[in-house]
Parts: structure tokens; sequence; C-alpha cells
């Protein structure tokens, strides 16, 4: 922070102080200052810079611009707040700044929209960044209560670990021993301790009867010799009231997945999939197909979602006279 006396000889110009009410308000660049105060970039430049060395304002860098702000620090704060609140007052050109302001930002707001209008229709299919799937999914978790989930046909357990963040517990099972192997590798390596990597078969699965709230198959019951089982397993591991998501491929013709992802079945329609869940006592059943990729073959993602039914009291015994 400067000197007492520098700050005075730098606060002692009305056209700085003017600069400094407006930037009390927002962070603007050099453009947008002069055509608020219709000034030269020069003399702009020269106020800023001799208020940044007064420790009175700072800037960031925007794209090919600079936005100058308000120094945030608590003395820089404390300096100027009654100092501007007076100034605002004595100042006769603060209020035709502040509309000058309000017009320049309807502005910049206006340029942001036309970008947005022009992207209409065709955002999602051009790169945005920050952007991603995985991103939208690790938010979508934070919703999830803390619940013990099955990760059944968990491969090298991406997804399980992905689960952990929210879950109290992840059972994760496959048949591969190596599959398993690796994913007890990367949770070792993240300090992950709550997915439990189990090896074992979809259509008898090392768990126990009612132990799981939600039971997830992700891109793996198309793998199982019998779906259906592997649903029945499914049913009997969640407890009452727990819910079942599938997300599979929808039912396609390229016979080359069998030898070139050891696929079983060529996904499933969703008719399929909506009887195989209600034949095992599923309730509540819903499927979308969700995405569908524009690469040959163009696979399609179809999702899957139904509830176990919970237990109900029994209906009490009334006596008769």
């Amino acid at each position: 922070m400067a000197s007492i006396v520098k700050i005075l000889r730098v606060l002692a110009d009305p056209n700085r102080l003017r600069i400094l009410l407006l930037l009390k308000g927002e962070e603007l660049s050099v453009a947008e200052l002069q055509e608020i105060l219709v000034m030269g970039q020069s003399t702009i430049s020269t106020h800023l810079s001799q208020l940044k060395q007064a420790g009175l304002v700072e800037d960031r860098r925007a794209g090919k611009s600079n936005l100058y702000r308000l120094k945030q620090s608590e003395a820089a704060q404390g300096i100027l707040s009654s100092l501007l609140a007076e100034a605002r007052e004595e100042i006769p050109e603060a209020a035709t700044d502040q509309a000058a302001a309000r017009l320049v930002l309807r502005k910049r707001q206006d340029k942001m929209r036309s970008f947005f209008d022009s992207v209409a229709g065709r955002l999602g299919r051009d790169y945005v960044p920050g952007k991603s799937w995985k991103s939208l999914a690790e938010a979508l978790l934070r919703l999830m209560p803390p619940m013990v989930i099955a990760d059944l046909g968990t491969g090298e357990g991406a997804f399980a670990l992905l689960l952990a963040q929210r879950a109290a517990q992840v059972i994760a099972v496959d048949t591969s021993l190596k599959m398993i192997e690796v994913g007890r590798e990367q949770a070792l390596r993240n300090g992950i301790d709550n997915v439990d990597f189990r090896l074992g078969d979809m259509e008898e699965l090392p768990i126990e009867d009612a132990a799981v709230d939600l039971v997830f198959f992700s891109q793996s019951l198309h793998h199982a010799l019998h779906p259906a089982r592997a649903v029945d397993e499914a049913a009997r591991i969640l407890r009452p009231g727990g819910r079942i998501v599938i997300l599979d491929l929808v039912k396609h013709r390229f016979e080359e997945a069998h030898e070139l992802y050891a696929d079983e079945w060529l996904g499933f329609s969703e008719t399929e999939m909506e009887t195989m869940l209600h034949k095992s006592g599923f309730t509540n059943v819903q499927t979308s197909v969700v995405h569908k990729e524009p690469e040959t073959p163009q696979f399609q993602t179809l999702l899957a979602v139904a509830d176990k039914l919970a237990e109900t009291a029994p209906p009490e015994l009334t006596s008769q006279d």
C-alpha cells in the first residue's frame, strides 16, 4: 500500500475519483471507461496507472483487454468507502457516469447474447470449454443421498470410483480378476476406501439378500449369458424400496460387436427391457433412448429405471364377536 500522502495526492484529481466511483460498481476496461467518460485512451491509462501505483485499483486479463476494479484489500476498502460516498455527492458528473456505465454494460451483455444467438441449435455439438458429461455427472452425484450401491459388471471400476465420492459404500462386481485388480489399484492410488471390489458373476452375485439401496448396470448387461437372471439377482440384493438403473445399448445389427467387444447380446429393445424388469418384480419401470452416437454404426444408449416394491405391513386381523 502506498503512503497516505501519495494516496491523497492521487485522489485529489476529480477525474480519478470518477473512475473510482465507476470501478466501485463494476469491472471495466480502458475502452469502456473511454466511452463512459469521453476521454482519450492515454488519459484513462495514465489515471489508471497512478491509481494502481497507489494501491487503489487492480486489474485482470480478460481476452484482449484488461478489466480494472477497486483493490479488494481491506486497507484500500477502508480508505475509499467513506471518501467515495462523499465524492458521489460532490462530483456533478457522477450520476451521468453511472447511467453511461449501465449502457456500456448492456452492450457487453448484448455481445454475449449475440454469440449465443449465433450458436443456438448447435451449441451441444460444438466444443464448450469446461462442459463435459463427467463434470455434469459429478454435480448430479452431489444430489444423491449416501447409499450402498452395487456396480455390476464394473470393469476397471471407473464408474464405481465416481460413485464412491458420494456413496456410503460401493460393491463393485466383475468376472475378470485382472479388471478387479486394476480397480483395486486405482482405488488405493486415489485413497478411496469405500469401494469393495468382488470377483463374481452378475448371474450369481457375491452379495447378500437385501443388502444394497441402488443397483447399476452400466453397459454390462449385454455381456451376461442370461440377462434376465442378472436382473433377478439385482432384485434379490436390493432392499425393499430400492432402485435399479440400467444403461445399455439399444438393439442393433452390428454383428462384429460379438468379436470386437465380447458382446453376448446385440443390445435390447425398450419392450424387451421393460418385460425383463416386470418379470423380476420391479415396478414404476421407465425406459428411454438417451443418446445416439454420430459415428457408424451409430450405437444408441438405452436407459431403464425401476423400483423394487417396498414392504407393506400385513393387514390387521379383527376379531369377530
